[in-house]
């Protein structure tokens, strides 16, 4: 019988994801190959740091606020978890850097790429549904970290997670061996015209970060091979995903074997949480698993903090998504604190790390 833990941010006190006892946080911008592209990719590195680089705010810019952190400071002594970040459909690693500051904080070197075609100003509605894509990309992450002489003292590969936002949870849910049945997507969209779905049939996408006109995404002439394929790399220890897409595609038997622990987490109430990505169900299909929802929060409070002013600016450029709205009760620093407790949490546990 499957074993399922419900979390809770409230049995958390004794986790310390950002405390007085914090550790300084450096970053880096690094290079990596990745085979399957042909090409190179852009990856932030956030690790355990001793004094030195220059200051800096990473993910700054006019619509979100920035974590902070040292550029190009030493990494300190140690051999330390690595945590591979996915980011979600459209943003950026950036984005998530108030997340893995808090990581570097609790002793993880953490690492996450922008994922070409999927990522801000570089996204098409064509390269969405290749997941296989992204997973492929983390494991050449996995490559480099364990292979490169100035980066493999650093880290232990025997603790490596990964952690994925939307999109990018359905990375880290294949990279930990669920897999998608193409026909079970394509019917959810046939019926549903919201989210991804919606995206599929914008006929709009960004390149060179310019909107361009793009054909219409028919899913039932996706490579269901590729599609359908098992993504699962064994050096992954761990998974956490926050409102994972293809929620309604996975093939139950697939979760089933799952053989690692996989920590699922919904931002919402009951009853609002997206039919994109409502995770519970799935969750109660993996041997070793754990859920937990966010209450008052929504999909978009995973984004970093909005400056003010953030909420007019995007209306008055046409976004349509409420990015900057609040949801309600809870502010987003509010909101965040919490996945950062729930977040250290379940990597501390799964990878056993001594902090």
């Amino acid at each position: 019988m499957a074993r399922h833990r419900f979390l809770s941010a409230l049995l958390l006190a004794g986790i310390a994801a950002t405390s007085a006892h914090a550790a300084d946080v450096g970053v880096r911008t690094i290079s990596v190959f990745a085979p399957d592209r042909g090409r190179d990719m852009p990856v932030t590195v956030w690790y355990p740091a001793t004094t030195g680089g220059t200051p800096d705010l990473v993910g700054d810019n006019k619509l979100f606020k920035g974590a902070p952190a040292l550029k190009d400071a030493p990494i300190a002594e140690g051999h330390f978890p690595l945590v591979l970040f996915s980011h979600g459909s459209g943003g950026r690693i950036e984005g998530m850097a108030w997340l893995a500051t808090a990581l570097a904080e609790s002793g993880f070197i953490v690492a996450g790429p922008n994922h070409p075609g999927t990522t801000s100003g570089d996204s098409t509605p064509a390269a969405t549904p290749k997941i296989w894509e992204r997973t492929a990309d983390l494991s050449a992450l996995i490559d480099r970290f364990s292979t490169d002489a100035g980066w493999r003292a650093a880290i232990d590969p025997a603790r490596i997670g990964v952690v994925g936002f939307s999109l990018g949870g359905a990375a880290a849910m294949e990279i930990a061996g669920a897999r998608a049945d193409l026909e079970a997507y394509a019917r959810y969209c046939d019926s549903y015209g919201k989210w991804d779905c919606a995206w599929f049939s914008g006929g709009r996408g960004y390149v060179s970060d310019v909107p361009v006109d793009v054909e219409k995404v028919d899913l039932r002439k996706i490579d269901k091979t590729r599609f359908e394929q098992s993504n699962r790399d064994p050096r992954v220890r761990t998974v956490v995903a926050v409102d994972p897409g293809l929620a309604q595609a996975y093939q139950p038997d697939s979760l089933k074997a799952v053989d690692i622990p996989l920590t699922f987490i919904n931002l919402g109430n009951p009853g609002t949480i997206p039919e994109a990505v409502i995770s519970d169900k799935l969750a109660a299909l993996v041997p070793d698993s754990a859920y937990a929802a966010v209450a008052d929060s929504v999909h978009f409070s995973f984004l970093p903090e909005c400056k003010d002013g953030s909420a007019a600016l995007l209306k008055s450029l046409g976004e349509v998504d409420p990015i900057c709205d609040e949801p309600g009760k809870r502010t987003r620093g509010d909101i965040h604190a919490e996945l950062k407790q729930l977040i250290v949490e379940a990597l501390q546990r799964d990878l056993k790390a001594p902090f």
